[in-house]
Protein backbone atom coordinates (compact mmCIF):
# COMPACT_ATOMS: atom_id res chain seq x y z
CA UNK A 1 0.00 0.00 0.00
CA UNK A 2 0.93 3.66 -0.66
CA UNK A 3 0.94 6.54 1.71
CA UNK A 4 -0.40 9.57 1.47
CA UNK A 5 -1.08 12.73 2.76
CA UNK A 6 -3.99 14.80 2.61
CA UNK A 7 -3.03 18.84 2.15
CA UNK A 8 -6.37 19.77 3.38
CA UNK A 9 -4.24 20.29 7.15
CA UNK A 10 -3.03 23.42 5.84
CA UNK A 11 -4.63 24.52 2.42
CA UNK A 12 -7.97 24.28 0.36
CA UNK A 13 -6.03 25.37 -2.70
CA UNK A 14 -2.79 24.44 -3.19
CA UNK A 15 -0.39 27.36 -4.16
CA UNK A 16 3.56 27.86 -4.25
CA UNK A 17 3.89 28.85 -0.79
CA UNK A 18 3.17 25.20 -0.08
CA UNK A 19 5.10 23.02 -2.46
CA UNK A 20 7.66 23.33 0.59
CA UNK A 21 5.60 20.83 2.02
CA UNK A 22 6.07 18.13 -0.74
CA UNK A 23 9.68 17.96 0.55
CA UNK A 24 9.13 17.56 4.16
CA UNK A 25 6.51 15.21 3.80
CA UNK A 26 8.83 12.99 1.64
CA UNK A 27 11.33 12.96 3.99
CA UNK A 28 8.91 12.02 6.70
CA UNK A 29 8.42 8.53 4.33
CA UNK A 30 4.90 9.36 2.48
CA UNK A 31 4.70 8.10 -0.93
CA UNK A 32 2.43 11.03 -2.07
CA UNK A 33 0.23 14.05 -1.19
CA UNK A 34 -3.71 14.47 -1.81
CA UNK A 35 -4.43 17.80 -3.34
CA UNK A 36 -7.58 19.42 -2.39
CA UNK A 37 -9.13 20.20 -6.16
CA UNK A 38 -12.13 22.75 -5.33
CA UNK A 39 -11.48 26.10 -7.87
CA UNK A 40 -8.61 26.94 -10.28
CA UNK A 41 -7.58 26.38 -13.85
CA UNK A 42 -6.10 23.38 -15.41
CA UNK A 43 -2.84 24.63 -16.44
CA UNK A 44 -2.11 25.24 -12.72
CA UNK A 45 -3.06 21.92 -11.65
CA UNK A 46 -0.46 20.70 -14.52
CA UNK A 47 2.10 22.99 -12.68
CA UNK A 48 1.52 21.43 -9.50
CA UNK A 49 1.71 18.36 -10.27
CA UNK A 50 5.10 18.72 -11.91
CA UNK A 51 6.21 20.22 -8.60
CA UNK A 52 5.06 17.29 -6.83
CA UNK A 53 6.89 15.04 -9.53
CA UNK A 54 10.52 16.68 -8.95
CA UNK A 55 9.62 16.23 -4.99
CA UNK A 56 10.22 12.92 -5.15
CA UNK A 57 6.01 11.80 -4.51
CA UNK A 58 3.05 10.80 -6.54
CA UNK A 59 -0.29 12.30 -5.88
CA UNK A 60 -3.96 11.98 -5.45
CA UNK A 61 -6.75 14.09 -5.25
CA UNK A 62 -9.84 15.30 -3.34
CA UNK A 63 -12.84 17.34 -4.14
CA UNK A 64 -16.57 18.05 -2.94
CA UNK A 65 -19.39 19.26 -4.97
CA UNK A 66 -19.16 23.27 -4.77
CA UNK A 67 -22.52 23.96 -3.29
CA UNK A 68 -26.50 23.73 -4.20
CA UNK A 69 -25.73 25.20 -7.67
CA UNK A 70 -24.07 22.08 -9.01
CA UNK A 71 -25.47 18.70 -7.24
CA UNK A 72 -25.90 15.57 -9.55
CA UNK A 73 -29.33 14.89 -7.47
CA UNK A 74 -30.88 17.82 -7.32
CA UNK A 75 -34.65 18.38 -8.98
CA UNK A 76 -33.48 21.00 -11.00
CA UNK A 77 -32.13 19.33 -14.21
CA UNK A 78 -29.90 22.50 -14.80
CA UNK A 79 -27.89 21.88 -11.24
CA UNK A 80 -27.49 18.36 -12.25
CA UNK A 81 -25.89 19.55 -15.06
CA UNK A 82 -23.76 21.63 -13.64
CA UNK A 83 -23.27 18.96 -11.13
CA UNK A 84 -21.78 16.80 -14.06
CA UNK A 85 -19.48 19.66 -15.93
CA UNK A 86 -17.97 19.63 -12.35
CA UNK A 87 -16.93 16.20 -11.86
CA UNK A 88 -15.94 16.16 -15.33
CA UNK A 89 -13.54 19.66 -14.70
CA UNK A 90 -12.23 17.98 -11.37
CA UNK A 91 -11.14 14.93 -13.71
CA UNK A 92 -9.82 17.00 -16.05
CA UNK A 93 -8.15 18.92 -13.13
CA UNK A 94 -6.79 15.01 -11.85
CA UNK A 95 -5.35 14.24 -14.99
CA UNK A 96 -3.44 17.57 -15.26
CA UNK A 97 -2.22 16.77 -12.04
CA UNK A 98 -0.82 13.11 -12.50
CA UNK A 99 -3.18 11.97 -9.73
CA UNK A 100 -4.27 8.70 -10.78
CA UNK A 101 -7.55 9.11 -8.05
CA UNK A 102 -9.92 11.32 -7.48
CA UNK A 103 -12.08 10.70 -4.41
CA UNK A 104 -14.91 12.40 -2.51
CA UNK A 105 -18.12 12.76 -1.56
CA UNK A 106 -18.94 13.12 -5.72
CA UNK A 107 -23.09 12.97 -6.07
CA UNK A 108 -24.26 15.99 -3.64
CA UNK A 109 -24.10 19.10 -2.18
CA UNK A 110 -23.06 19.17 0.74
CA UNK A 111 -25.31 19.63 3.93
CA UNK A 112 -28.27 19.88 1.74
CA UNK A 113 -31.22 17.72 3.28
CA UNK A 114 -34.42 16.55 1.78
CA UNK A 115 -35.96 14.74 5.14
CA UNK A 116 -35.75 11.73 3.79
CA UNK A 117 -33.61 8.92 2.34
CA UNK A 118 -32.51 8.93 -1.30
CA UNK A 119 -35.23 7.86 -3.72
CA UNK A 120 -35.20 5.57 -6.39
CA UNK A 121 -35.13 8.79 -8.86
CA UNK A 122 -32.03 10.63 -7.11
CA UNK A 123 -30.65 7.00 -7.27
CA UNK A 124 -31.12 6.89 -10.99
CA UNK A 125 -29.54 10.22 -11.39
CA UNK A 126 -26.34 10.00 -9.50
CA UNK A 127 -25.93 6.67 -11.69
CA UNK A 128 -26.48 8.39 -14.84
CA UNK A 129 -23.92 11.17 -13.24
CA UNK A 130 -21.25 8.72 -12.56
CA UNK A 131 -21.75 6.16 -15.43
CA UNK A 132 -20.54 9.86 -17.38
CA UNK A 133 -18.50 10.34 -14.94
CA UNK A 134 -16.14 7.22 -15.19
CA UNK A 135 -16.22 6.88 -18.89
CA UNK A 136 -14.62 10.28 -18.83
CA UNK A 137 -12.03 9.15 -16.01
CA UNK A 138 -11.34 5.89 -17.64
CA UNK A 139 -9.99 8.44 -20.85
CA UNK A 140 -8.14 9.94 -18.63
CA UNK A 141 -6.57 7.31 -17.15
CA UNK A 142 -7.82 8.57 -13.71
CA UNK A 143 -10.48 6.42 -10.91
CA UNK A 144 -13.12 8.05 -9.39
CA UNK A 145 -13.45 6.93 -5.63
CA UNK A 146 -16.81 8.03 -4.06
CA UNK A 147 -16.91 8.69 -0.40
CA UNK A 148 -19.83 7.41 1.53
CA UNK A 149 -20.13 10.06 4.51
CA UNK A 150 -22.10 10.40 8.09
CA UNK A 151 -25.65 11.17 8.30
CA UNK A 152 -24.87 14.65 9.53
CA UNK A 153 -23.00 16.17 6.32
CA UNK A 154 -25.21 13.78 3.68
CA UNK A 155 -28.38 11.88 3.12
CA UNK A 156 -27.24 9.60 -0.61
CA UNK A 157 -24.45 7.55 0.70
CA UNK A 158 -24.06 6.90 4.33
CA UNK A 159 -22.31 3.59 4.65
CA UNK A 160 -20.29 1.32 2.88
CA UNK A 161 -23.07 -0.98 2.03
CA UNK A 162 -25.05 1.08 0.38
CA UNK A 163 -21.56 2.77 -1.32
CA UNK A 164 -20.75 -0.67 -2.83
CA UNK A 165 -24.54 -1.41 -3.75
CA UNK A 166 -23.92 2.16 -6.12
CA UNK A 167 -20.93 1.11 -7.52
CA UNK A 168 -22.20 -2.05 -8.46
CA UNK A 169 -25.31 -0.18 -10.51
CA UNK A 170 -22.18 1.87 -12.13
CA UNK A 171 -20.78 -0.71 -12.86
CA UNK A 172 -17.40 0.92 -14.91
CA UNK A 173 -14.06 0.29 -13.96
CA UNK A 174 -12.75 3.64 -13.37
CA UNK A 175 -15.16 3.76 -10.49
CA UNK A 176 -15.75 2.37 -6.90
CA UNK A 177 -16.12 3.58 -3.21
CA UNK A 178 -13.67 5.30 -1.35
CA UNK A 179 -13.48 4.29 2.15
CA UNK A 180 -12.98 6.96 5.02
CA UNK A 181 -12.31 5.26 9.00
CA UNK A 182 -13.86 8.69 9.85
CA UNK A 183 -17.16 8.29 8.86
CA UNK A 184 -17.03 4.44 9.21
CA UNK A 185 -16.85 4.95 12.43
CA UNK A 186 -20.14 6.82 12.98
CA UNK A 187 -22.01 4.71 10.63
CA UNK A 188 -20.77 1.29 11.02
CA UNK A 189 -21.39 -1.17 13.63
CA UNK A 190 -18.51 -2.88 12.74
CA UNK A 191 -16.72 -0.68 10.45
CA UNK A 192 -13.64 -3.47 10.04
CA UNK A 193 -16.27 -6.59 9.52
CA UNK A 194 -18.11 -3.97 6.91
CA UNK A 195 -14.66 -3.42 5.21
CA UNK A 196 -13.57 -6.99 5.29
CA UNK A 197 -17.19 -7.24 3.51
CA UNK A 198 -16.80 -5.09 0.82
CA UNK A 199 -13.42 -4.76 -0.16
CA UNK A 200 -13.58 -5.61 -3.30
CA UNK A 201 -15.88 -2.34 -4.53
CA UNK A 202 -12.95 -0.23 -2.16
CA UNK A 203 -10.44 2.13 -4.46
CA UNK A 204 -9.07 4.68 -2.04
CA UNK A 205 -9.11 4.82 1.97
CA UNK A 206 -8.55 7.88 4.30
CA UNK A 207 -7.20 6.83 7.67
CA UNK A 208 -8.78 9.83 10.11
CA UNK A 209 -9.17 9.12 13.51
CA UNK A 210 -12.48 9.71 15.58
CA UNK A 211 -12.37 12.84 16.67
CA UNK A 212 -10.33 14.06 13.05
CA UNK A 213 -7.35 14.66 15.00
CA UNK A 214 -4.00 12.86 14.75
CA UNK A 215 -4.19 9.25 13.70
CA UNK A 216 -3.63 7.13 16.95
CA UNK A 217 -4.73 9.29 19.45
CA UNK A 218 -8.74 8.19 19.50
CA UNK A 219 -10.09 5.21 19.34
CA UNK A 220 -10.60 4.02 15.87
CA UNK A 221 -8.82 0.65 14.66
CA UNK A 222 -6.48 1.32 12.45
CA UNK A 223 -5.05 -1.84 12.86
CA UNK A 224 -7.74 -3.66 12.29
CA UNK A 225 -8.69 -1.44 9.29
CA UNK A 226 -4.96 -1.97 7.59
CA UNK A 227 -5.23 -5.69 7.90
CA UNK A 228 -8.38 -6.22 6.59
CA UNK A 229 -7.59 -4.30 3.43
CA UNK A 230 -4.13 -6.67 3.03
CA UNK A 231 -6.38 -9.68 3.46
CA UNK A 232 -8.80 -8.38 0.67
CA UNK A 233 -6.10 -7.96 -1.66
CA UNK A 234 -6.12 -4.26 -1.63
CA UNK A 235 -3.02 -2.43 -2.51
CA UNK A 236 -4.28 1.04 -3.47
CA UNK A 237 -3.56 4.13 -1.48
CA UNK A 238 -4.19 5.20 2.19
CA UNK A 239 -4.44 8.91 3.29
CA UNK A 240 -3.95 10.30 6.11
CA UNK A 241 -6.77 12.72 6.83
CA UNK A 242 -6.72 15.17 9.83
CA UNK A 243 -8.22 18.71 10.56
CA UNK A 244 -7.28 21.87 12.38
CA UNK A 245 -8.80 25.35 12.92
CA UNK A 246 -6.54 26.97 10.88
CA UNK A 247 -8.78 27.68 7.74
CA UNK A 248 -12.10 28.74 9.21
CA UNK A 249 -13.65 28.26 6.08
CA UNK A 250 -13.14 24.11 6.44
CA UNK A 251 -13.29 24.22 10.06
CA UNK A 252 -16.70 25.15 10.27
CA UNK A 253 -17.58 22.85 7.21
CA UNK A 254 -16.39 19.79 8.96
CA UNK A 255 -17.54 21.75 12.29
CA UNK A 256 -13.66 21.60 14.27
CA UNK A 257 -14.70 23.76 17.63
CA UNK A 258 -11.25 22.90 19.40
CA UNK A 259 -7.45 22.45 18.78
CA UNK A 260 -7.20 18.51 17.89
CA UNK A 261 -3.71 18.56 18.39
CA UNK A 262 -0.94 20.68 20.20
CA UNK A 263 1.57 21.39 16.86
CA UNK A 264 -0.08 21.08 13.41
CA UNK A 265 3.37 20.02 12.00
CA UNK A 266 3.92 17.39 14.42
CA UNK A 267 0.65 15.46 12.75
CA UNK A 268 2.61 14.12 9.52
CA UNK A 269 5.43 12.90 11.98
CA UNK A 270 3.27 11.05 14.36
CA UNK A 271 0.66 9.51 11.70
CA UNK A 272 3.49 8.30 9.43
CA UNK A 273 5.37 6.33 12.24
CA UNK A 274 2.26 5.08 13.37
CA UNK A 275 1.12 3.62 9.83
CA UNK A 276 4.45 2.56 8.88
CA UNK A 277 4.60 0.29 12.39
CA UNK A 278 1.28 -1.18 11.62
CA UNK A 279 2.11 -1.96 7.78
CA UNK A 280 5.36 -3.75 8.64
CA UNK A 281 3.81 -5.58 11.27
Amino acid sequence: MKVGFNLLLWTAHVEREHEPLFGRLRELGYDGVEVPVMRGDVARYAALGRAIRDAGLACTCSTAMPGPHADPIAADATVRRAGRDHLRWCIDSAAALGAGVLCGPTYQALGRFTGTGPTEREQAWAIEAHRAAADHAAAAGVVVATEFLNRFECYFLNTLEAAAAHARAVDRPAFGVHYDTFHANIEESDPVGALARHVDAVRHVHLAENHRGTPGTGHVDFAGTLAALRAGGYDGWVVVEAFGRALPELAAATCIWRDLFPDRDAVPADAIRLIRRLLAG
